[in-house]
Order: C-alpha cells, then sequence, then structure tokens
C-alpha cells in the first residue's frame, strides 16, 4: 500500500512563497513517479508537475520558472516550492503516485492521491 500525506499549505499573499511536502511511503519513493495535481473550486483537477525517480522534473507551463519540485531520498519525501504565488494559484494541492502509461499529466494515470492541502493566495 502506498500512503502520501502532504503538509506545508496556507495562507500567504501574492508574490509570497510558500513549500508544500509530501512523505510518502518508501514503496512510492522508489517505485513510481510522484508529482503535484492541483483543484481550484469549481474546476478540474490540474496538472502542477511531476518528478521522475531520476529526478528529472516537468512542469505545467502555467508554474514554469515559479515552482520546482525535488525529492529528499533520505526521508522519502517530495517537495514542491512555490514562489511568485498569484491569486490563480490557489487550489487545494495534491501529491500523487503512479505509473502513468500514457499521457503523463493525465490525472487518471495515477493511483495515489494524498488527502491534499489548502494554499490560498490573497491579492
Amino acid at each position: 500500500q502506498v500512503h502520501l500525506v502532504e503538509s506545508g499549505g496556507g495562507v500567504v499573499q501574492a508574490g509570497g512563497s510558500l513549500r508544500l511536502s509530501c512523505a510518502a511511503s518508501e514503496r512510492a519513493f522508489s517505485d513510481y513517479v510522484m508529482g503535484w495535481f492541483r483543484q481550484a473550486p469549481g474546476k478540474e483537477r490540474e496538472f502542477v508537475g511531476i518528478s521522475w525517480s531520476g529526478g528529472i522534473t516537468s512542469y505545467a507551463d502555467s508554474v514554469k520558472g515559479r515552482f520546482t519540485i525535488s525529492r529528499d531520498n533520505a526521508k522519502n519525501t517530495l517537495y514542491l516550492q512555490m514562489n511568485s504565488l498569484k491569486p490563480e494559484d490557489t487550489a487545494v494541492y495534491y501529491c500523487v503516485a503512479g505509473r502513468p502509461t500514457g499521457w503523463v499529466r493525465a490525472a487518471s494515470g495515477y493511483d495515489y492521491w494524498g488527502q491534499g492541502t489548502q494554499v490560498t493566495v490573497s491579492s
């Protein structure tokens, strides 16, 4: 069983920064692609970025250059560093793990999801 637990959400002013953490079971970290999705009220879940086990990353255009995904293999923890936050970044952020066989930016490709953590960016 794969367990994912997010933390680090909160309220921040536009232009500020937050770092989200995702504590994962060892199996998730070694066997799966891991990443982040988000869901704003009234909208579908949206791809944010992913990290392959070798450290290669891919980001949505909307966050590229502002968000960074990193891994601490010793702690089995995935991070999402979010800088220059905008009000449109407000959403519940989910940590995911899976083995996507098709489009890696599709939510359906990820079998395991954390409970989510709320990020609110005020203008």
